[in-house]
């Protein structure tokens, strides 16, 4: 097996919490009619496509056309977003800071929308200690699709078979063997840890 030499990290749900039912557990109150909302309306596929680079603006008049009695739920997805990232998770951000200060290279990968990128950045100061991210929205690409790690690999010159990616989905983990790369699927701070190790990387 090559010898790590870069190492890319996802964002959401390995550096910082997202859950988007926070935003929802006030305005409706109910876990089934909240869960039945994320699922059928404000779906993880609708979500993507902003991710993807659709402006949230098109996002809502797509959605409150097919449901209007759902408008004011509709407009508190992205008004609310912030409740959906409540805070970082502090053990793998000091695994990140960790490597970095071990002279590692690191870069982030992550399916993100625009905007709320930029506010991720300004709350969470370690966003911006990487190398650089390539972000979903800024390129219209986004993982698993094998043009999004082409697309690292030619933005921060890294060699894909030496390159360590670390997410918490398991077909985005498949996305970047598929692609040449090196991978774990993110569980907790204590396996990444362990699966560092059996590469030959110490984390603090």
């Amino acid at each position: 097996m090559t010898q790590i030499r870069h190492i890319v990290f996802d964002v959401g749900r390995v550096l910082i919490h997202w859950d988007p039912e926070l935003a929802y557990l006030e305005r409706i109150p109910d876990p089934d009619k909240r869960q039945q909302f994320l699922t059928d309306i404000c779906s993880p596929a609708w979500n993507v496509e902003q991710d993807r680079g659709r402006s949230w603006q098109e996002a809502e008049d797509l959605l409150i056309a097919e449901h209007p009695h759902e408008e004011d739920n509709i407009r508190a997805f992205r008004a609310n977003w912030h409740k959906m990232v409540p805070h970082a998770l502090e053990e793998s951000v000091a695994i990140m800071c960790g490597l970095m200060a071990d002279g590692h290279d690191v870069t982030l990968l992550t399916n993100f929308a625009s905007d709320t990128f930029a506010e991720a950045g300004d709350r969470f100061d370690f966003l911006k200690q990487p190398r650089g991210a390539t972000v979903s929205a800024h390129i219209g690409k986004i993982k698993p699709d094998r043009a999004i790690y082409d697309a690292h690999v030619s933005s921060f010159g890294l060699i894909p078979e030496a390159t360590l990616f670390i997410d918490d989905s398991e077909k985005n983990v498949i996305g970047a063997m598929q692609a040449g790369w090196q991978a774990v699927q993110f569980s907790d701070a204590d396996t990444l840890k362990r699966d560092l190790a059996a590469l030959g990387i110490e984390a603090a």
